[in-house]
């Protein structure tokens, strides 16, 4: 054993390397929850540790990213039913190392060919379509961005892909903290819905955390899938079964809807940031309200304010005011509305909004949320293989587990994007049949020198392109690291004009994470924001950077969900 004094001399060499601050922490901000995790082959981030291990596996096994993706988003479907499932919708990024160009998927589906607007206005007599129930429920697009994905890019069979799950399903797997949690609360509010109990409470209740939970409707679901393909959803035995309980529960989707829906793909919009490209979907999602906030924030000196400054907190506040307004009145299916993207994400239009925010004092007049807006859950993942694709994936049911209807015993509940039509006609996002509506999923891919840079996302709702934005200003403007950048304490603004025309004026609610400064709140309300939080608003969050100069990939997910990170 080394003499005492030879160790306090190592202790004293070693503490000139410490931060003052943060001198008891290897891993560098008071609020990180660990390291950035490091791969040379491959990395895969998820909201849950299996998925991201299914994910690892397939990429081992001589899979590439796309392949990783698919089979992760599968075993989320069972394991995370709570934000996802086959019953909602996906929108990807993908980046085709092979043409070194970036390709985007838009899977989200349209609303009943049958149901008209003046027929659901009937059936909605306070004009807001329910959040639950058979009025909401738009066609699945998940499985067939699963197969539009696979035909352009994948290289493993499907059937092996959805093996896994097929069989963690079957023979159940422990359930997380996180999931576990929301579980327990879907039961509470959705168990008196057809087939709920028997799909999600096998023994009379949620499972509980660390509990198995096995779904073998959904492993036979997945079975025939896996063994007929695409068509098996949208043209076979799912589709109608899914279109014979829809009409025994009073609802409009029919074999005929499901068996005209494709996904599309579409090229991504980028807005330039400190010397990077952040790149989103264009609508009928909400990515480009990020760019907005960016091209908002571009001229101000944010690493100067500080990170949770008052200053930066405002500014960024009245800047996601801004972009939320406009997307309110603008963003919507493309097909049926003439949405100003490019005007919308130039530097030009920010220039001419930015003039609207007053350094010191909150907007009053920006119409405030319908709630239902800011509630949601959806899982997001990431993965990336040794070619150099790197996929960023988004897939949910919306409203957390969805709409609360269970087609018989196919083991999955179909979504409730409905809800978010707006029923005044006229608008952007007016609903009509055949119409996509308007999306909160957003995937974020950002290049650098038309390299690729990082595929990230952060789940939640209306939350979403604040996270985006946020996650950028982290790491570009106060030099956080991957994972320093998703578990840095977030800001949320809450309370904007809705696409479903809900309008209120009272400023919203700025809702900051714990973790601000009692000071900082002071000066905030002072300034005319009224404050606030909420368990569960912000978001969760994963990523994959590539660092070309070392050659290597790294990985974060943060602590609010329960997955991990893994390389190779």
């Amino acid at each position: 054993m080394a003499p005492r004094k030879s160790w306090l001399l190592a202790g004293a060499l070693l503490a000139p390397l410490a931060s003052s601050q943060h001198m008891d922490r290897i891993t560098g901000e008071t609020f990180a929850t660990r390291s950035v995790v490091f791969g040379n082959h491959g990395m895969a981030a998820t909201s849950h540790p299996l998925a991201t291990q299914i994910a690892l596996d397939v990429l081992k096994g001589g899979g590439n990213a796309i392949d990783a993706a698919i089979a992760a988003n599968a075993f989320l479907g069972y394991g995370e039913p709570t934000g996802c499932g086959i019953g909602g919708d996906l929108y990807a990024i993908v980046w085709d190392a092979e043409k070194k160009e970036l390709v985007g998927l838009n899977g989200s589906g349209r609303s009943p060919q049958s149901l008209s607007l003046e027929e659901l206005r009937a059936k909605c007599p306070d004009g807001q379509i329910p959040s639950h129930g058979p009025l909401p429920v738009s066609v699945p697009g998940c499985v067939d961005g699963w197969f539009m994905l696979h035909d352009r890019f994948g290289s493993k069979p499907m059937a092996e892909l959805l093996a896994p799950t097929i069989q963690a399903a079957r023979e159940g797997t422990p359930v997380p903290q996180t999931i576990a949690y929301y579980l327990g609360l879907s039961a509470q509010r959705m168990s008196h819905y057809p087939n709920f109990q028997e799909t999600y409470m096998p023994n009379g209740k949620a499972p509980a955390e660390g509990e198995r939970f096995a779904n073998p409707r959904l492993a036979r679901t997945y079975e025939l899938i896996a063994k007929e393909g695409r068509d098996a959803f949208y043209r076979g035995a799912i589709a109608k079964e899914i279109a014979r309980f829809m009409q025994e529960q009073g609802g409009y989707l029919t074999a005929e809807d499901l068996a005209a829906h494709k996904g599309q793909w579409v090229d991504p919009v980028a807005t330039s940031y400190r010397g990077v490209e952040l790149w989103e979907l264009p609508p009928n999602g909400q990515g480009i309200a990020a760019l907005q906030i960016l091209n908002l924030l571009e001229p101000y000196d944010l690493a100067g304010m500080g990170h949770q400054s008052a200053d930066y907190v405002h500014l960024f506040t009245e800047a996601k005011k801004l972009a939320f307004e406009d997307r309110a009145h603008f963003y919507a299916d493309m097909d049926f509305a003439d949405v100003p993207v490019e005007r919308l994400i130039s530097k030009e239009y920010a220039a001419e909004r930015r003039k609207l925010i007053d350094p010191k004092k909150a907007m009053q007049s920006i119409p405030a949320a319908n709630p239902a807006l800011e509630e949601g859950d959806t899982i997001y993942l990431c993965t990336a293989d040794r070619h150099g694709n790197m996929v960023s994936l988004i897939q949910s049911n919306y409203r957390g587990m969805g709409s609360g209807m269970i087609p018989g015993e196919l083991g999955f509940m179909l979504q409730d994007r409905g809800e978010l039509f707006d029923l005044t006609p006229g608008r952007a996002n007016t609903y009509a049949p055949g119409k996509r509506p308007f999306h909160t999923i957003i995937p974020a891919f950002v290049t650098k020198n038309g390299e690729p840079y990082m595929a990230f996302g952060v789940m939640g709702g209306a939350t979403q392109p604040q996270m985006h934005a946020q996650i950028l200003i982290h790491m570009l403007d106060f030099g956080f690291n991957l994972q320093e950048a998703g578990d840095a304490a977030r800001i949320v603004h809450t309370g904007s004009s809705q696409p479903t025309g809900t309008r209120m004026l009272d400023g919203g609610r700025l809702q900051l994470e714990s973790g601000f400064p009692e000071s900082v709140r002071r000066e905030l309300t002072r300034r005319g924001h009224t404050l606030g939080t909420s368990r569960g608003l912000y978001g969760g969050y994963q990523a994959i950077l590539w660092d070309a100069k070392n050659r290597t990939y790294q990985g974060a997910s943060e602590s609010r969900k329960d997955g991990h990170a893994a390389g190779y």
